[in-house]
């Protein structure tokens, strides 16, 4: 019997919900700044989907963004930085998520036609409970409800480790991870799934990269639409993306495409750790 998709594993902002994902840029950059300390939006989405600490360390130790702390603190930027970063970047994430909620067009509906197929939905993402416990209520009245939702802290180790989706398969009794997609605007989330052992698949347009609410992107030229997808697919392909689409809305294709690889017999296969 041919093998057919089982489930998806759908990352959250940018990829489902807040378009651009502008929510944990604005409170990283506001987080820096309460401590005397400008990080540009490019320093903010560098390291984006991963868990929220690692984040704050990725983005901290940066040499010129160390060197600032240096000299505004007199110390090197450590695991106390971290702490006191993570505690105001923490609440103005939950802040910001209720104006950033959103589901990304045809969201709705690429999940309605996954539920008429029979095909489960849970998802992973690198906010942090208190985060989630906020944004969860705001996308369920939007008809989004995944099964599980498995977030930045529950485990022992975040993206691009695949402890997360191994931890949604299991509480969803789904396997094996080659009858799953997992759908990610974000590089560690693309190496979440490859590590996983899932479908690994970008969302190019709607996410961290190129950072634009949907009314900016359809605002732009086509040309510049296209070379937008070239800038963001290029780094989801290097991370070990099977395939990269523009957004959600492209999900019933994507099933349907990667389906037929299955058929060919085709599996999505493994990349080793670093």
């Amino acid at each position: 019997m041919t093998q057919k998709i089982k489930a998806v594993i759908l990352d959250w902002a940018g990829t489902v919900v807040d378009h651009g994902s502008s929510a944990p840029m604005g409170a990283f950059v506001k987080a820096f700044a309460h401590f005397g300390v400008t990080i540009s939006i490019t320093d903010a989405r560098g390291p984006m989907g991963m868990a929220k600490r690692d984040h704050i360390r990725m983005v901290g130790t940066a040499p010129a963004v160390a060197a600032a702390w240096r000299a505004n603190h007199g110390r090197d930027f450590d695991d106390a930085a971290i702490d006191a970063i993570f505690e105001i970047f923490e609440p103005l994430n939950v802040a910001a998520v209720e104006a950033h909620s959103a589901l990304i067009p045809g969201a709705h509906d690429a999940l309605q036609w996954c539920k008429a197929r029979g095909i489960r939905v849970g998802s992973t993402t690198g906010y942090t409970r208190p985060i989630m416990e906020r944004l969860m209520p705001l996308a369920a009245a939007q008809g989004f409800v995944p099964e599980v939702t498995i977030c930045a802290g529950d485990l022992a180790a975040g993206r691009p480790a695949p402890l997360q989706i191994w931890s949604a398969l299991a509480q969803m009794g789904i396997w094996p991870a080659s009858s799953v997609i997992k759908l990610d605007d974000t590089t560690p989330g693309i190496g979440e799934a490859r590590a996983a052992g899932c479908w690994a698949v970008g969302a190019a347009l709607t996410g961290n990269n190129p950072g634009l609410a949907a009314e900016e992107l359809a605002r732009l030229p086509p040309d510049e639409r296209a070379e937008l997808r070239r800038a963001a697919s290029e780094p989801l392909l290097r991370a070990g993306a099977h395939l990269v689409i523009d957004s959600i809305a492209e999900l019933p294709w994507l099933v349907e495409h990667i389906e037929a690889r299955l058929e060919a017999g085709e599996k999505p296969g493994l990349l080793e750790a670093n």
